[in-house]
C-alpha cells in the first residue's frame, strides 16, 4: 500500500510553521442529469405505488392528524408537488436549510428532509445530531427495507424526476431491514477469518481532546488480504484511523500510548516526529462503521504487519469520559483476490479562514497513472458547511461525484462500477467554511482547527 502524499509529514511542518497558507476561491461546476428509460413504469410511480401507498398514506392523507401536524399529504394526486423543493414544516429542519425533497442529485441527498426521515441505518446520527427532527419514518412500524431505502436513494441521486426510469426495480428485492445496535457498548463478534484489535478502555479528561497513537503488531506469519473492516467505538469519538509506515521507516515502541497533546493541550514533539512516515490505510468518523470491499478487491498486508492506531476523542463536558475501540479485519484467501486495493489520502494544508467570513477553498490533484476509484469520503472540522469532490480532466471533467454538508459524519461513498481516471486526470476538492470566530483559522489537528482532506480507495 502506497500513498500519494505523506499525511503527517505535512501536518508536522504546518504545526511548526514551516509551510505558508494561502486559499484559492472559485465556484462549483454543474452536474450532468439522468438518462431515463421510457419503456417501463417511472421510478416515481413505483415509489408512490409500492412504498408511499403501502406504508405512508395511512397517516399522510387528507384530514389525518399526522398530516395536519406535518402539513404533508402523500396520496398519489398531490404527493410529488407536496415534496419537491417545498420547505418542511419542521422548524429545526427548515433552520438547517433543508427542503422536503430537492432535485439537485447528489447534493439533494443530504439537503432533503425526506432522506433524513427514512434513512434508518443512520438513526444514531439522526437522533444525536438532529433531536428536533422528530422520528424516523414510517412512524410506529418497521423501518423501510434496505431495498426501498436504496431505491429512493438512487432516485434522489438522479434528480428525483417525476417521469422516467432512473433506478433498477431489482433493488426492491432486498427485503432486509436495518436492526439497531444494542444501546450498551459491547465487543464486536470475532471475525470468522481475520483479526480483532481491542484498544482501551482509556480516559478522556473533562474539556479535553485526547488523540493518541498506538503501534499494534498483528503477528501475522504470512501476508493477509483484508476485504472487510468493522469499527465500533464508544460515544465521544471524532475519528479513528489506521496507518502503517513506509518501508524502512523508524517505527515506534509497540503497545504504548503516544499522546499527541499533554493535559494542558501542548503538542508532544516526540509524537509528532513518530508519525511523519505514516501511510494511511483506512478511517472513519462514524462511531459504528462496516465497509466491505468490492468482490475480488482486498488490501494486502505483508507478513509481520503492524498498524498504528489513531483514535481522537473530544470531551466538552465537565466529567471524565471513557474511550474504547474494537476493530475487525476480515480476511480472504489470496486466490480470491483479483485487484489489490490502494489508499487515497489527498490533503490540502493551505487553509486560511478570515474571521466572521464564509470562505470557499479549492484544491486539485492530478494522478500520473490510471486509477479505478471505488470509495471516497471527506474529512474536515466544525466550521465546514459543504464539501464537494469533482472529477478533474478527461471526458467527465467537472462532474460532481461527492457531496456532504455534515462535517461530523461524512458519507463513505461507494462507486460500482468504479470511477475510471486516466493518467493526467484527477480530483478537485471544494470546501466551504463559515468562520464565526474572531480569529483566523488555519490547518490543525484540533477539532477547533480546520482540515480539507479526501480519503478513499482505488486499484490500478
Amino acid at each position: 500500500m502506497k500513498l500519494l502524499t505523506r499525511p503527517f509529514l505535512l501536518m508536522t511542518m504546518l504545526l511548526l510553521g514551516l509551510v505558508a497558507c494561502k486559499p484559492e476561491v472559485t465556484n462549483p461546476d454543474p452536474e450532468p442529469g439522468p438518462d431515463p428509460n421510457p419503456n417501463s413504469p417511472s421510478t416515481w410511480q413505483v415509489i408512490q405505488e409500492d412504498i408511499l401507498d403501502q406504508q405512508c398514506t395511512s397517516c399522510h392523507v387528507e384530514g389525518n392528524s399526522f398530516a395536519l401536524q406535518s402539513d404533508l399529504i402523500l396520496t398519489a394526486d398531490v404527493a410529488y408537488s407536496q415534496l419537491i423543493n417545498k420547505d418542511p414544516k419542521n422548524e429545526a429542519a427548515k433552520a438547517d436549510g433543508l427542503v422536503r425533497l430537492g432535485t439537485k442529485g447528489l447534493e439533494s441527498l443530504y439537503q432533503s428532509f425526506l432522506w433524513e426521515k427514512i434513512n434508518a441505518p443512520d438513526i444514531e446520527h439522526f437522533q444525536d445530531d438532529h433531536p428536533g427532527y422528530g422520528e424516523i419514518m414510517p412512524l410506529g412500524g418497521q423501518f423501510l427495507t434496505n431495498g426501498e431505502i436504496n431505491f429512493i436513494k438512487k432516485w434522489i441521486l438522479e434528480g428525483a424526476p417525476e417521469e422516467g426510469v432512473v433506478a433498477d426495480v431489482s433493488l426492491l428485492d432486498d427485503t432486509s431491514r436495518f436492526v439497531p445496535p444494542p444501546s450498551e457498548f459491547t465487543a464486536l463478534p470475532m471475525p470468522a477469518s481475520g483479526y480483532q484489535i481491542h484498544l482501551g478502555p482509556f480516559d478522556v479528561d473533562p474539556n479535553y481532546e485526547r488523540e493518541f497513537y498506538y503501534y499494534y503488531p498483528l503477528n501475522n506469519p504470512e501476508p493477509i488480504y483484508v476485504n472487510k473492516l468493522e469499527i465500533d467505538m464508544r460515544r465521544g469519538s471524532h475519528h479513528f484511523l489506521l496507518y502503517e509506515f513506509d518501508e524502512g521507516a523508524a517505527t515506534p515502541t509497540p503497545n504504548t500510548y503516544r499522546d499527541l497533546r499533554d493535559q494542558n493541550g501542548v503538542y508532544q514533539f516526540p509524537t509528532l516526529l513518530s508519525i511523519q512516515d505514516q501511510v494511511y490505510i483506512y478511517g472513519t468518523q462514524w462511531r459504528r462503521n462496516t465497509y466491505e470491499f468490492p468482490d475480488g478487491v482486498a488490501l494486502r498486508m505483508p507478513a509481520n504487519m503492524s498498524l498504528d492506531l489513531n483514535p481522537h476523542y473530544v470531551n466538552r463536558t465537565n466529567e471524565k469520559k471513557i474511550g474504547e475501540v474494537y476493530t475487525n479485519l476480515h480476511t480472504i484467501p489470496a486466490s480470491e483476490v483479483q485487484h489489490v486495493a490502494d489508499n487515497l489520502f489527498l490533503n490540502n494544508g493551505d487553509i486560511e479562514l478570515p474571521p466572521q467570513k464564509t470562505t470557499t477553498l479549492n484544491r486539485t490533484w492530478t494522478f500520473n497513472e490510471a486509477r479505478n476509484i471505488f470509495l471516497l469520503t471527506s474529512h474536515a472540522h466544525e466550521r465546514m458547511t459543504e464539501f464537494r469532490i469533482f472529477i478533474h480532466g478527461g471526458s467527465r471533467g467537472g462532474e460532481l461525484i461527492f457531496y456532504t454538508n455534515d462535517w461530523e459524519h461524512p458519507p463513505l461513498l461507494e462507486f460500482d462500477p468504479p470511477i475510471q481516471l486516466k493518467a493526467g486526470e484527477g480530483l478537485r476538492a471544494q470546501a466551504t467554511y463559515h468562520n464565526d470566530t474572531n480569529e483566523t483559522l488555519r490547518f490543525g489537528l484540533l477539532s477547533t482547527d480546520e482540515m480539507m482532506i479526501i480519503f478513499g480507495a482505488y486499484y490500478r
